[in-house]
């Protein structure tokens, strides 16, 4: 065996999450709630890590150096239209949230709407689709569809 796998390491844990070491960086970092395949290409290339490694070849160095690109991509210079959340309601800054962060903001986001019975608000409060889609045959909860026929 070389030495280059003598260090391999099956779990990473990055921002809160563990990732298997088998899995391409890339792909690995997708894992992450909040990251996906665009976003991990550029934390990769700010941070300066190559696409072709595996997770769990990685040096402590460059786990910590994707982990700071994460916390603070404006910082390294992603752009702010890139983030997640853009002037962010209570600090006004362009943060970009994962892990755990972006479900208590969603959760919150919804439950303000919900609170000032908006349009989405009450369509989250009822079950209903939000975003425009047809509910004429489509999300009914698991009742049947169509003409159900006599039993012989």
């Amino acid at each position: 065996m070389s030495k280059k796998f003598d260090d391999f390491k099956h779990l990473v844990r990055i921002t809160g999450t563990d990732i298997r070491g088998d899995k391409q960086v890339v792909s690995g970092l997708t894992q992450i709630r909040g990251i996906g395949p665009r976003m991990a290409d550029i934390v990769l290339k700010k941070a300066g890590v190559s696409k072709d490694l595996f997770i769990g070849l990685l040096t402590d160095e460059q786990v910590k150096a994707i982990d700071e690109v994460i916390k603070d991509p404006i910082k390294y210079g992603i752009p702010k239209w890139f983030v997640n959340h853009v002037k962010d309601r209570v600090s006004g800054k362009d943060i970009h949230l994962v892990h755990s962060n972006l479900a208590l903001y969603e959760r919150n986001d919804v439950d303000r709407l919900k609170k000032l019975r908006t349009y989405r608000g009450v369509k989250h409060a009822v079950g209903h689709k939000v975003r425009g889609q047809r509910t004429k045959s489509t999300g009914r909860g698991g009742r049947s569809l169509g003409v159900s026929r006599k039993k012989i």
